[in-house]
């Protein structure tokens, strides 16, 4: 089969569509052509050679994936060749081919395109771990995103809003923002013009939101603690603002915040596949009732990587970029 390689760590060039081992699969693995796959931050670090793949996980990039089911695991018994899919990986999805935990893999959701449903399985496993099963926005609460043009943060918009959450949102330019708006989000921060502290204690009343999801880190951590609600939570998994910082702990116990970070791919498969459940019974409800709907900004062939992580490093994007094998 073809697949992206990272050739050696670098710049986007690095990446290389190659012939390469078609993947074997294990007795609990099904083996999936894959119709899509998406970009994640995530890829841009392993190319460049800071995030390696976990012990097992296929060398390529690609942690999301959409396609048809070509085999099945002894020990297999959900699915069946043919059925039309999405899967959370631990890599491998820039390729022809994946083999993959069969507990990490979704019925392709009603009313989405199988390409297009290859934008979802990355950010829903992320927003649902993070924001609802460990944070545990409710109805109601106020939730800060940053980054709310990204893929992550126009899945979160609309998944929060349909679970009744006011939602306040960062993001760098006014398009992002105006974007940001027609999918549902109420209070809309431009972070290059606007103190976004200042401007959540105006929208709350002084008060602050309830539940962040932040991909920054260090430089927005005390911001971040500053603009939380009493008994606030705060759920750090992207450090693009660097990962050190300084803090007041005062703070912190003044309003009796919880801080959490965590990552998706270095789970065990037992979690994922804990997540990928909860997923499916939560969020593909909403994917069904089109109430959240896939954004993909652009599509590229898997020959054009090195064309994709461009785009994404550039940060011109809306949602999501996928590649067709």
């Amino acid at each position: 089969m073809k697949a992206v390689v990272i050739t050696s760590p670098g710049g986007p060039e690095v990446l290389q569509l190659q012939e390469v081992e078609d993947p074997q699969i294990k007795d609990d693995e099904v083996l999936i052509k894959v119709e899509a796959t998406a970009l994640n931050r995530a890829d841009t670090i392993q190319r460049k050679g800071s995030y390696p793949p976990p012990p097992g996980a296929s060398p390529y990039p690609g942690l999301e994936c959409s396609g048809t089911i070509l085999q099945l695991g002894n020990n297999v018994t959900r699915w069946k060749v043919g059925d039309q899919v999405c899967a959370l990986l631990s890599g491998g999805g820039y390729a022809e081919k994946v083999a993959v935990p069969a507990g990490q893999v979704l019925p392709a959701p009603d009313g989405v395109s199988l390409k297009d449903a290859a934008s979802f399985p990355e950010v829903a496993c992320t927003v649902w771990s993070t924001v609802f099963m460990t944070s545990r926005l409710s109805a109601g609460e106020a939730f800060l995103v940053h980054g709310g043009s990204s893929g992550i943060g126009t899945f979160a918009i609309q998944i929060a809003k349909y679970y009744g959450a006011k939602v306040f949102v960062t993001a760098g330019t006014e398009e992002k923002l105006a974007y940001c708006k027609d999918l549902g989000a109420d209070v809309c921060i431009n972070y290059k013009t606007e103190n976004f502290v200042g401007r959540v204690k105006e929208e709350t009343a002084g008060k602050g939101v309830d539940v962040i999801l932040d991909n920054m880190g260090g430089v927005y951590l005390q911001r971040n603690i500053d603009s939380l609600n009493l008994d606030g939570r705060l759920f750090i998994i992207g450090f693009q603002g660097g990962s050190t910082s300084q803090i007041n702990l005062a703070s912190l116990a003044a309003k009796r915040l919880t801080v959490q970070a965590a990552g998706l791919r270095n789970r065990t498969p037992e979690n994922k596949a804990l997540i990928v459940k909860e997923v499916e019974k939560n969020v593909w409800p909403a994917i069904k009732e089109k109430k959240v709907k896939p954004v993909v900004h652009k599509y590229f062939s898997l020959s054009q990587a090195a064309e994709a992580h461009q785009l994404m490093e550039s940060s011109k994007h809306i949602g999501k970029i996928l590649l067709l094998p």
